[in-house]
């Protein structure tokens, strides 16, 4: 034994070690970092007034086909997530009355979603009516579906319920068909083809709808007033004035219904307002114009005389609410909702106008939203008035 160390030292050694132990033992744990919470986005940010709000994002048709209890159970249970057929290169998308319909060109078909309804359905799988790679879609006024297949180069007719009806336009010569809306009260269909780097055929088509014969062309290549260079989609306001975004001039220009170049909007640039890479086009009941452009990854928002009012979605640190690395189509339904489509993450997101009420059904115009409002506050009134004496509060409409 070392004599340095008497019996009096090992003990007082051994306490010091103890008490040294006791309070690391009662030392507080470090306490994990609290995760940050996502705020989901509202356009413009505050301090500004609201005017759109991010509602939703739709990946699958798990998103929207209703769930039953005993699944949500077993899934509590087994903590297993729900499984739905998913969006794989969606591109086109168009929404009326809540049923939106979009176009994959993965699957090579037309995912119709009724989110009222919360069921769906695969359009274009099978002949007669199959499709290769469907871009432009739109719904006229009766709710016929009408899909530009850039593929198979013709336009195919379905019902709103996915029915096979007819095919257009397969005698026309195309180059690289891209667009398409309809006009229902002109009787109009007004297709985009966008031409290539060798070929001249930068137009859009302008064709009967009943017949798909060709009436005119409007443009032409070239950076002139009313010429264009690689457009790429088109869209009609309740005036007939028809928008068409002129990609390789980075712009869009107006014409009028008969196909007569009336102004242009936008310019190359990085500001907003202007365009880096414009994609797709929709026009609100209000005649309020909105462009994708794929390079911002955003939505641009302008009224009728071009003037820039707002923007919607972005870049943002990854796939998020509103964040958006590759958009394509872009919807606006009758209640102001937007629907905008991204192929590289694979989603469609919902953005609501802040005056619509989250309860809201899809699709369903502010007037006849405000409808059964009124109806109820006039029977309130009538109430009163028969029953003077009475203590009533004026009844109010909820959903």
């Amino acid at each position: 034994m070392n004599p340095r160390f008497s019996k009096a030292s090992r003990v007082c050694a051994v306490l010091g070690m103890a008490s040294l132990l006791l309070l690391t033992g009662c030392a507080e744990a470090p306490k994990a970092p609290t995760a940050k919470k996502l705020e989901l986005p509202v356009y413009p940010p505050p301090p500004e007034p609201p005017r759109f709000y991010y509602e939703r994002t739709i990946r699958s048709t798990a998103d929207v086909v209703a769930d039953d209890k005993d699944g949500a159970l077993r899934r509590a249970l087994t903590g297993e997530g729900r499984v739905g057929e998913s969006l794989d290169k969606p591109y086109g998308v168009v929404a009326r009355n809540g049923k939106v319909y979009i176009g994959d060109t993965a699957s090579r078909s037309v995912l119709l979603m009724d989110l009222n309804a919360r069921k769906y359905k695969r359009i274009g799988t099978e002949e007669p009516g199959a499709l290769r790679m469907p871009l432009g879609i739109d719904v006229d006024e009766q709710g016929l579906l009408y899909v530009l297949d850039a593929g198979l180069k013709k336009i195919v007719v379905f019902d709103g319920d996915g029915k096979y009806l007819r095919t257009l336009a397969q005698d026309i010569k195309w180059s690289r068909p891209v667009g398409v809306t309809v006009d229902t009260a002109r009787k109009r269909i007004y297709a985009v083809d966008a031409g290539g780097v060798d070929s001249q055929e930068h137009k859009v088509r302008v064709l009967d709808l009943d017949t798909g014969k060709l009436l005119f062309d409007i443009g032409g290549r070239g950076n002139g007033p009313g010429q264009l260079n690689l457009p790429r989609d088109v869209a009609i306001a309740k005036d007939g004035s028809i928008y068409v975004v002129d990609g390789g001039n980075f712009r869009i220009q107006v014409f009028d219904q008969d196909g007569k170049f009336v102004k242009t909007f936008g310019g190359i640039g990085r500001r907003s307002g202007q365009f880096a890479r414009p994609k797709e086009i929709a026009v609100d009941r209000d005649g309020n114009v909105y462009i994708v452009d794929t390079a911002f990854a955003n939505v641009q928002i302008f009224n009728p005389e071009g003037q820039l009012l707002l923007d919607v979605a972005g870049r943002r640190d990854g796939d998020v609410p509103g964040g958006f690395m590759l958009p394509s189509g872009i919807a606006v339904d009758a209640d102001g909702r937007i629907y905008l489509v991204d192929q590289f993450f694979r989603k469609m997101e919902i953005f609501r106008p802040a005056a619509l009420p989250l309860t809201a059904r899809y699709g369903q115009p502010p007037e006849a939203a405000a409808a059964p409002a009124a109806a109820a506050s006039a029977a309130a009134a009538s109430g009163a008035a028969s029953a003077p004496t009475a203590s009533q509060k004026p009844a109010t409409a909820t959903r």
